[in-house]
């Protein structure tokens, strides 16, 4: 089996089309049918559904497509532990996070930039319950997630503590309480994430353990834009702390604590057990966990020494 074959049926399942995939790699449509034939000789089984209006993977085709794009990943992976071995101040870095996660890292990410300048850092946007199976299929080197992932070969490390904060803007009739009552907020109009997340129906049922009305009228796509309409006085929300915290520093919002909202949200940055991290992501896990990145390093050798 050859990775020259294996990107060329990925770009087919990716593509739905011979030609199409052809036109993307510069080749001939009969040499991308041929490196599908090779592969489907190794295999003994096809990989796509023949005389099908549009090209479908084969069941063998949906098990090959998973573990083409693991051994295609594990290629630049190794790329990058080459580079690696020249010293951490290169190469490249990838980092799943969620919308709201990504708040907790820019100071350390501001840092790590300062430190490593040579580090091309890749932040993608990810779902949460997507990010483990990312890191285990090598298309992200960490990742940030509200969560321990159950899966064995991950590793999880604390790198954050925050909470879930009730925010209004500053001419609201509650911007200048400490607290407030749960009670106070049944005529309220909440902005609310749409994205369907277990927090967001934890604070649904505490509202409705309360008997309280939770009128979510606006529902925004990005905790931005939720902030952004709170600002213009067309709501009040509930948002991570960490999402606010310069917003209220500022005074563009006002955080009122509800007496009854005790949610916290722990971060943890996860990584594979057992593969090698690289110098780059060893550099910024020290940064997030101590604020310096040569602190626990430095601890060790100084163990060894002594």
């Amino acid at each position: 089996m050859d990775l020259p074959d294996l990107n060329v049926f990925l770009t087919v399942a990716r593509e739905k089309s011979f030609s199409r995939a052809a036109e993307k790699l510069f080749r001939t449509q009969p040499a991308v049918s041929l490196a599908i034939r090779r592969l489907e000789d190794w295999l003994g089984q096809p990989l796509f559904a023949r005389g099908a209006r549009q090209t479908k993977l084969t069941d063998a085709g949906e098990l090959l497509m998973e573990y083409a794009e693991r051994m295609l990943n594990l290629r630049e992976e190794i790329k990058k532990g080459i580079d690696d071995l020249t010293g951490r101040r290169r190469g490249e870095l990838s980092l799943g996070v969620n919308e709201s996660s990504i708040h907790a890292l820019l100071p350390a990410l501001a840092r790590y930039r300062q430190l490593y300048p040579g580090v091309r850092i890749a932040i993608r946007r990810t779902y949460s319950r997507e990010i483990p199976h990312e890191i285990l299929n090598y298309r992200l080197d960490l990742g940030v997630v509200s969560f321990v992932p159950q899966e064995e070969k991950l590793k999880a490390v604390e790198i954050r503590r925050d909470e879930l904060t009730f925010v209004v803007y500053p001419r609201h009739r509650l911007a200048r309480r400490e607290t407030v009552d749960i009670t106070e907020l049944g005529e309220e109009t909440f902005v609310a994430h749409i994205v369907d997340t277990p927090y967001r129906w934890r604070v649904i049922q505490l509202f409705q353990k309360h008997r309280v009305p939770l009128l979510m009228h606006v529902e925004m796509p990005t905790i931005e834009s939720i902030k952004r309409f709170v600002q213009m006085e067309m709501g009040v929300a509930i948002v991570p702390r960490m999402c606010v915290e310069w917003e209220v520093e500022q005074g563009t919002l006002a955080e009122v604590k509800i007496r009854q909202l005790h949610m916290p949200r722990h971060l943890y940055l996860i990584y594979r057990e057992g593969a090698r991290v690289s110098h780059a992501a060893q550099a910024l896990l020290r940064l997030l966990r101590t604020g310096d990145p040569g602190k626990e390093e430095r601890a060790g050798k100084s163990a060894g020494e002594g």
